[in-house]
Parts: structure tokens; sequence; C-alpha cells
């Protein structure tokens, strides 16, 4: 019998000749003057905003996966300078976004695109279209008393982790290339009066859409109640169109799965041991995508008061343990912004109230499947914030630790032996306490997971990752660049697209002592 081979062919399009949709620039009132002084633009969703030329845009890196998912040919020399903000193609319309936004708590006003120029929107080989941004080409209105340029050290970590997240299969915006421009940008790293010449970047970062809380708090703050209820109208025909209904009914079902979209994102954060740093709400995305990369970092030693953000001390408003309940305070933000569109607001806190259920019973079930637990009933729930107490006190590093869980002897009746069994995963000698809390956890857990199950292992291996961009690897990638060797950066770029693979072994272990307080290996400012 003859069988038919299916070849599904991409139609792969340049970045010069593809023709651009502007659906946004198109849909919303806009300053088209191009003027790029900062200043507040009232009553409108954009500002024109031209890319200022470089020196020399050179391509770094380029995201082959993405490239083919998009429908985009590798950039030729020439297009490289589109990627370089240099060149802008006849059917693009550059601009940057108004939003605002409540940052550290406090309404921060008036914030925008400081340092990001959207091109145009792609349109995919599937029809859907996703937009092009470029971070850090230039100023623009919204750049307030910045230039609106990105260094190599934030755009590295921004093009290398956008990706990491997607292939942990976390919802993320994604990053297209790298480009270094052969300016230097002045930037005091620390905001302790030491600035330095550092070298600049471009990244291009592509999303279905960049909207986020903020675009909608703006509005409802200035008190632009019909441009809120265009916004919110748009945002549901173009990105959640299978809502149905109308009027008050689906504007409520679109926040009710914004709600949804957003707890699922911070379990998802929480199960790889991921910490955003700077949960503004300008940094909240309306898709429930993981958005700016900034002070981030992979929890090491396992801590729920981590903060990797020297702007988030003494407070820790954003750390890792606190990361679900802010989410749940900024979509309050959300909630707010949206209530002058309802007549009454009691369905819209219902709605914002589902956020703990929502968010607990994926929390559990994501628990569970970390330990090879396939369903979790109430039963099981003591058991499993066990495991966050237990590693808690012995500050064993989670990406590690779960790793050695997976592959835990049968007999664990010896104390010596279990705290052996994990002791690539400590930061320092247990004391007598943690020793027992461990060895009277995993005699627990052997009791609910049988060392022989095949299945329990295999669900942990697809829950677990095994490699994470670790701070200090990412320093190191960006040292070793500025010293001209990409050889790390190239590795990191292989390793990121198999994180639940032992492929990469060699990244397999502690962070070592000398990052412990290396500046850009522990803790990070919000400087780019």
């Amino acid at each position: 019998m003859l069988h038919a081979i299916v070849i599904l062919v991409i139609n792969m399009e340049r970045l010069s000749t593809k023709e651009y949709k502007n659906e946004f620039v198109t849909a919303f009132a806009g300053d088209e003057s191009g003027n790029l002084h900062p200043r507040q633009t009232p009553k409108v969703f954009w500002s024109k905003a031209i890319p200022s030329a470089v020196k020399e845009p050179r391509l770094l890196a380029w995201s082959d996966d993405l490239a083919k998912e998009l429908g985009v040919e590798r950039p030729t020399d020439e297009e490289v300078l589109i990627l370089g903000g240099n060149t802008v193609t006849p059917t693009m319309y550059p601009y940057s976004a108004r939003y605002g936004g409540h940052q550290f708590g406090n309404w921060a006003g008036q914030l925008g695109d400081g340092r990001a120029i959207t091109l145009g929107e792609w349109v995919r080989p599937d029809g859907k279209s996703w937009e092009l941004q470029l971070k850090g080409a230039g100023p623009t209105p919204y750049s307030r008393r910045a230039d609106g340029r990105a260094v190599l050290r934030s755009s590295v970590r921004e093009y290398l982790m956008s990706e990491a997240m997607h292939h942990l299969g976390v919802p993320t915006t994604r990053a297209l290339s790298l480009v270094t421009t052969g300016d230097p940008v002045l930037r005091d790293m620390f905001y302790d009066g030491h600035p330095e010449y550092e070298p600049g970047a471009i990244v291009m970062r592509v999303a279905p859409s960049f909207l986020r809380f903020g675009n909608y708090e703006i509005l409802a703050a200035r008190g632009e109640i019909d441009n809120l209820k265009k916004l919110v109208d748009w945002t549901i025909d173009k990105h959640y169109p299978h809502i149905t209904g109308e009027g008050e009914e689906r504007i409520l079902a679109w926040f009710g799965e914004v709600v949804e979209r957003t707890a699922k994102l911070m379990v998802e954060w929480l199960r790889v041991g991921f910490v955003h740093g700077v949960m503004n709400t300008d940094n909240m995305s309306i898709l429930g995508l993981t958005i700016d990369y900034g002070p981030y970092s992979f929890v090491d030693d396992f801590d729920l008061n981590f903060t990797p953000n020297t702007t988030d001390l003494p407070g820790r408003r954003y750390a890792f343990g606190r990361q679900g309940s802010v989410a749940y305070w900024n979509l309050g933000c959300l909630a707010g912004a949206i209530s002058p569109l309802l007549g009454e607001t009691a369905e819209l806190q219902k709605a914002l109230d589902r956020y703990e259920q929502i968010f607990w019973q994926n929390y559990y079930a994501m628990m569970g499947k970390k330990i090879g637990l396939e369903k979790v009933v109430e039963d099981d729930f003591k058991f499993l914030q066990r495991f966050e107490k237990v590693l808690s006190m012995i500050k064993a590093d989670m990406t590690i630790f779960y790793q050695l869980l997976i592959e835990l002897p049968a007999k664990v009746d010896s104390e010596d032996a279990v705290v052996d069994h994990f002791k690539e995963s400590y930061y320092e000698e247990l004391k007598k306490s943690g020793r027992q809390e461990l060895h009277g956890l995993m005699k627990a857990y052997r009791n609910k997971v049988d060392a022989k199950d095949e299945a329990a292992k295999e669900l942990m291996r697809k829950t677990n990752p095994r490699f994470v961009q670790r701070n200090y690897l990412l320093h190191q990638s960006i040292e070793d660049l500025q010293n001209g060797n990409d050889a790390l950066f190239n590795k990191l770029q292989q390793a990121m697209k198999e994180p639940y693979s032992n492929k990469w072994d060699e990244f397999f272990k502690r962070r070592p002592e000398w990052a412990m307080s290396k500046a850009g290996c522990s803790m990070l400012s919000c400087s780019s």
C-alpha cells in the first residue's frame, strides 16, 4: 500500500520586502508629529517614533526557531540595518505606546515605551500577526530623561531569557535578534554615582501584543473613558476573539480570562524557580506573557524571600514567594481601571476573587507533578507544603534538588544516606534539624512515590528543568563577549533549547562561591 507523504512548506519572507500591517496605529489615535522630545501625550495611544541610526550594527544572534515559526528569512547584511534601527521599510510605521503603571505599589503616572519602538505587525504563515519591536533603538517621547538605548549586558540577558523561557514551556514574549551597535552607552549600573560607558545593543522582540495593564490604567486615570472602552473592545476582538456575548458580560468574561492566564503564569514561574524582579503593572502582559526582562533571576538556594533587584530592597515586594500575591494586587489595579465600563462592580470583584482558587489549584497540581504525582487531592496539600518548608530550611539548590529527587533510592532508612544523596544541592553543611527534616520528608515521600514508578520519574523529568540560565552563566557570557569571545554565549543558546535534557550537564552545578557577591551575578538593578 502506498502512503502519501505530506511535506509542509513554510513560505519564508524577507524583513526588507514584507508588507507589514499596522492595525494598532490604524485603530487608535496617535501623535503623528514624530517629535521625540519627552512630554505628556494626553488622549493618544501611541506616538510616532523613528529609530535613531547607530554607528555599526552587527548581528550577534538570530533565533532560527522563532524565525521559522514566523516565516522570516535570515537577514542579509542590508537587513541587519533594520534590526539596528538604521532602516525603516516603506510599509512599517514605527511608534512607541503610551501607558502608565503602578511601580513598587505607587501610581507613577504616564510612562510609555521609553526605549521600545514597534516597527509593525508581521503576519505569520498561519495568518496570525505578531508585533516586531526594537528595544534600545533610541529616544521616544516617553524616554523622559533617558536616551532610549540599551547596553549589551541587558540585551544579552533579554535575548537569552526570552528564548529560554519559551523552551521551558513558560508563556513569554520572544526575541528574534540581538544586534550590537558599535556605539558606547553611559550607564550607572547600580545608581551609585559611578557611571561607565558600556557597549550598546538592540534586541528585536516579538509577541502577538505588548499591551500591558498600564495601557488601560493610564486611560482610566486620565478620565479617557471612551478611549478605554475602545481599547478593551479592540483587545477582545483582536486577542480574545473566542469570547462571545455583549456589553458588560463580554468585558467580565475577558477580565476573567486575564485573571486565569495571569494566575497560571505565576505558577509557571514558581515551577521553574523564576523571579521577575520588577512586577510593576506596566510590566504585566494583558495576554499572560512574561514581559520585560530586567533584574530577573532563577532561584539558586531556595529562598521564598529572595529578590534579585537592588531597587526592591529592603522591602522585597517582588520576592520569589510573593509573586503570586503581587499578581493579584496588580490584577486589582486592572480591575479598578476597567470598572468605569461597568455599572456595578460586584461581578468584577467576583472575577478577581477567582484568582486565589485558580492559583492554588494550579499550584498544587504543579507541585504534585514536580514530585511525580499525576493527581493531587486535598489531603496532599500539607505534604506538598512540607517540601517548600524543608527546602527553605536547608536552602538547597532548587534545580539540582528536584533532579536528585528523581533518582532517590528505594531505601531511605538511613539519615546519612539521604543527606548524602542530596549533597550536590547544598550551599552549606546541613544542621541537625535540617538533616532530620529532610530525612523525615524523604521517608514520607517514599511512602507516596515508589522508586520503581517509571511513569512518575518521567513526569518529574518533564516538569523539572535540568538546565536554567543562571545569572553567573549569563554574566560570564557577557564578559566573554565584551572580550571578543562568543563560545559560552553560543553554548548557552544551544543549551536553552533542551532544558529538560542531561545533554548539558557541564552546567548542572551549584552557583560558584565567587558569584555569590559579584555584581551582575547575585543582585542586579533596573538599569539597562
